[in-house]
């Protein structure tokens, strides 16, 4: 994926002529450059202000010597550099084709083959980079590049000298969650073990089409990677063993890169595309594509005009190429592209055939749990789109007529990756709302980012998502880690000085975030808490509740599942405890009410999603239930509000948006909706506090407004 240069950036980086951006990050941009040579080269640039500061540049100058120690052809190489400069360069070898994260997201799992192939050739880059005497400290999928003859494995940026232990902070964790080592996630110093380990969840990650930890918060990947063992199901034959050596705790266990090569066995060929599937060979012709359809140079703020070339470009080696010139330097690898095998024929095919903004659908989709476990919640958001979409294709001043797509997930990842893909794949998709819930809506977010398709959640509120930072995504919900600071004022306010916060991990990561989080939020609200956490296997969690009661408590906050709130709810009743008592939201529900019985009374939730009695939804309410016939449930009135943030700024571009222009409207606008208003920070999440609390009262959740400081 390329972008244009902007006006600020530099027409030049050490005999490189800039042709677009590759990418930026919080340190630096990296960019497509031609050499004088012709070759192309992503050239990576540090940001003034970290040019500026020694700690840094000696890390840029650390970064530099390790890739050039690395002397493999799976190993991207070094073709220039200057960490001296005035603006700190490192120069690559270009590669056109897709990162293995962005691959499986686009195609699914590769086949047994293609993994070994990857495995084996990872395994000899990582071999040179060990006896180098390197770690490289951060092998993940985003860190391996797909090319025809083989991959390339990416960003020494934090490689370091294995018998250097002084270059980073006690209590660091280096590398990306859900692919490092137990001893990295418990910040020791990584060691080529821990590489081996980090390359064993790669290729379990390319073979099945997930990380083997999961997904989710930093601090549960973390948990995980350390405790539990990895889920390897679905692994074909021969790959298991040699990857469950890969994954053992115990770095003495593992084996050393160059056993990992023998180990998986089979052939590895070279300079030929037989090693990938034809899907993921089309997607590295794509890419090549893309950079044969870049348009002519433009001018940048440091291109001075002149009347002739400038003075370093007398010759022909390092002008702006003469129109068309750079087409017939690419073709000349578009040829042996073609020639490596039937799937780069792609390149020749549909590539000017769009009839237009006007022959083309304006189409919004939704992406839900319609039959699974949270159907109740993606019933009513599916409802409450379709509702806005109605509502807009009714107006007789439409610039346009909205059609809406809809797919069911069924609450399960494997099935909400084909929803995704299936989604995303229509040229005519503006946006997608969903996923419902946590799993899902983090399962879809890659393939969704590989289309660039904007994708909005109203109801999944986990801080992290997987181990790479979705370009295209929009949290329109409070965070898990929201809703604890106003427990701890309603705790506070109600007199409680000591607290008991019991998560239980049979409720997942939003137990989790929201009960860890409480604790901290008491502390800062200078009340004592007591927290448990009781395991997701426990069965009785009566005696946990009464251990707590020994501490004496008066307020009580339980995170986890409706059904297991239920049963504490029934144990402080019999313990006749009458503090305070809060409930994570994600426990509370008809399954609460119906098991907890006259225990529930008196239970407070606190939840982002508002009552359809509300006086700022009654119109919506109204419009719902002559619609379909019945009063709108909880998270319909939410949903309907993203609907119409969305199609509110597709109507307003003035012409049809493309999918990244759309993304910039919604996240870089608020929007004023019913339920809230919808504000992105730079996380891409949800700014505010506008959550609504209840309390239950006669059997039910009655409405106590929205919850505020």
């Amino acid at each position: 994926m390329t972008e244009g240069l902007r006006p600020s950036d530099p027409a030049r980086i050490g005999g490189h002529r800039l042709l677009a951006r590759l990418g930026a990050g919080g340190m630096g941009v990296v960019y497509l450059g031609r050499a004088r040579s012709g070759e192309l080269a992503a050239v990576k640039v540090i940001l003034p202000e970290y040019a500026d500061r020694p700690e840094f540049r000696a890390r840029f100058r650390r970064e530099v010597a390790a890739a050039r120690r690395v002397a493999s052809p799976w190993a991207v190489p070094v073709t220039g550099a200057d960490p001296d400069a005035p603006a700190p360069w490192l120069a690559t070898a270009f590669v056109p084709g897709p990162s293995l994260a962005e691959a499986v997201a686009a195609r699914g799992p590769l086949p047994p083959r293609a993994v070994r192939v990857l495995g084996r050739m990872l395994a000899r880059a990582l071999t040179a980079v060990h006896d180098a005497g390197l770690v490289h400290r951060d092998v993940k999928p985003g860190n391996v590049l797909l090319a025809l003859d083989g991959p390339r494995l990416i960003d020494f940026g934090i490689a370091r000298a294995a018998d250097e232990t002084a270059l980073t902070s006690a209590g660091v964790v280096v590398g990306t969650p859900g692919f490092l080592a137990p001893e990295q996630a418990r910040a020791r110093p990584a060691t080529p073990a821990g590489d081996v380990f980090s390359l064993g969840c790669l290729l379990s990650y390319a073979a099945t089409g997930r990380p083997p930890f999961g997904t989710g918060a930093v601090d549960a990947l973390l948990y995980r990677t350390v405790h539990d063992a990895p889920d390897l199901d679905g692994l074909p034959d021969g790959l298991r063993e040699p990857l469950e050596r890969c994954l053992a705790k115990d770095p003495a266990d593992r084996p050393t890169a160059r056993e990992v090569d023998a180990a998986l066995g089979g052939d590895t060929p070279c300079d030929t595309a037989d090693w990938l599937p034809d899907d993921v060979v089309r997607l590295v012709a794509d890419r090549s594509a893309a950079i044969l359809a870049l348009p002519d140079i433009e001018a940048t703020a440091l291109d001075a005009p002149t009347d002739g070339p400038p003075p370093d470009v007398a010759g022909d080696t390092d002008q702006a190429p003469r129109p068309g010139g750079r087409r017939r330097f690419l073709l000349l690898g578009g040829a042996a592209l073609l020639a490596a095998g039937g799937g780069a024929a792609f390149w020749a095919s549909g590539r000017d055939d769009d009839p237009g903004p006007a022959a083309r659908r304006w189409l919004l989709g939704v992406q839900a749990d319609l039959t699974g476990p949270q159907k109740a919640v993606g019933q009513a958001q599916e409802r409450g789109v379709r509702l806005a979409v109605e509502q807009f294709n009714a107006r007789r001043d439409k610039p346009f007529t909205l059609t809406l797509a809809v797919a069911d997930d069924g609450g399960d990842e494997t099935r909400a990756v084909r929803a995704a893909r299936s989604l995303a794949a229509d040229r005519d998709l503006l946006a997608v709302i969903g996923s419902t819930g946590d799993r899902t809506t983090g399962a879809s977010l890659a393939p969704y980012d590989a289309q660039l398709v904007p994708q909005l959640t109203a109801s999944s509120a986990q801080s992290v998502y997987g181990v790479a930072q979705p370009r295209h995504f929009l949290q329109a919900v409070p965070g898990y880690m929201v809703s604890p600071a106003l427990i701890a004022l309603r705790l506070a306010e109600a007199g409680a000085k000591r607290a008991g916060v019991l998560i239980d991990r049979d409720g997942g990561i939003a137990s989790w975030q929201l009960g860890h989080t409480t604790f901290q939020s008491l502390g800062a609200a200078r009340l004592r808490a007591e927290p448990r956490v009781v395991p997701r296997l426990a069965r009785d969690l009566a005696p946990v509740v009464g251990e707590m009661l020994a501490r004496k408590p008066d307020g009580f906050v339980y995170t986890g599942t409706p059904a297991r709130a239920a049963a504490v709810a029934r144990a402080l009743a019999a313990r006749r405890f009458t503090g305070v008592r809060v409930l994570g939201y994600p426990a509370a529900g008809r399954e609460f009410l119906a098991a907890a019985g006259p225990a529930a009374e008196g239970w407070q939730v606190f939840a982002p999603y508002i009552d359809p009695s509300a006086a700022r939804v009654r119109g919506f309410a109204a419009a719902y239930r002559g619609r379909y016939g019945s009063p709108p449930p909880y998270w319909a009135a939410e949903a309907y509000d993203v609907a119409r943030m969305v199609i509110d700024r597709v109507a307003g571009a003035g012409a049809r948006p493309s999918r990244t222009r759309l993304y910039d409207l919604l996240a870089k606008r608020p929007y004023k909706g019913l339920v809230r208003s919808y504000a992105f920070d730079e996380h891409q999440q949800l700014k505010g506090y506008d959550l609504f609390r209840y309390e239950v009262a006669d059997g039910r959740y009655a409405y106590a407004g929205e919850a505020s400081f």
